[in-house]
């Protein structure tokens, strides 16, 4: 285990509380942070404290390790823009090729205002669950953006903070086969039943993958991730 100290970027998500379970396994002091910035999908905020509250009674230290959560108002994100991740417009993709739920510098400024509140928190590593794999081709969820932006970070407070994205170079299957190393069933129950990723928001069903629409771009892809997990698992 790595006795640093570090900041969990915790949406309420799939991806966040696997992160979560990652950084509570290696790290002797674990926080949390949130963002509301006008989102659509804002019944991941909801989730966020159910899971923070349960996900401590899945290992013996994981609850002794837990600390702070943190809710900050990036609603200047909102305020920038429309895109269908913060207004009630379709889910299309842009002219550049880019989903239109992308929100420009949405990443960027989660980390700097983490960086910020790392600083004022003694907290060395940030953590966060942005995917190279399944990006969906937001240019601020790949690989060399996070480290550029770790060096500048680092340099802009003047200390060494290190950006650490457990999920880059996993797909959703390996995301469901992670959590299952990391806290068995229970994880991955707690995963499926309490977390929420739907872009639509919508949590009145609960499929084998999880409550959403099935239709919208984040549900496909978790729906398509857990089957495809299920199936490595499934006996030959």
């Amino acid at each position: 285990m790595n006795t640093g100290r570090a900041l969990v970027l915790f949406s309420g998500g799939q991806d966040s509380t696997t992160c979560l379970a990652w950084a509570l396994t290696r790290f002797d002091r674990v926080e949390t942070l949130g963002f509301d910035y006008g989102q659509r999908h804002d019944a991941e905020l909801d989730c966020r404290m159910t899971v923070r509250s349960r996900i401590t009674a899945l290992q013996p230290d994981w609850a002794r390790r837990l600390g702070d959560d943190h809710l900050l108002d990036a609603g200047v994100l909102k305020r920038l823009g429309a895109s269908a991740m913060t207004d009630d417009v379709a889910i299309a993709l842009q002219e550049d090729g880019v989903p239109n739920t992308f929100v420009p510098g949405r990443n960027l400024l989660f980390f700097t205002l983490a960086a910020a509140l790392a600083y004022r928190r003694g907290l060395d590593v940030l953590v966060g669950g942005m995917s190279q794999t399944d990006y969906s081709g937001y240019p601020d969820c790949r690989d060399n953006t996070l480290k550029a932006l770790q060096v500048a970070l680092s340099l802009g407070t003047d200390r060494p903070l290190r950006i650490e994205t457990p999920l880059m170079w996993l797909d959703k299957a390996d995301t469901w086969d992670l959590a299952r190393q990391l806290g068995g069933a229970a994880l991955v129950d707690l995963v499926r039943a309490e977390t929420h990723t739907c872009y639509l928001n919508q949590r009145d069903r609960l499929h084998d993958w999880g409550y959403g629409c099935g239709r919208c771009p984040a549900c496909e892809l978790r729906a398509r991730g857990y089957r495809q997990w299920a199936a490595r698992r499934a006996p030959a």
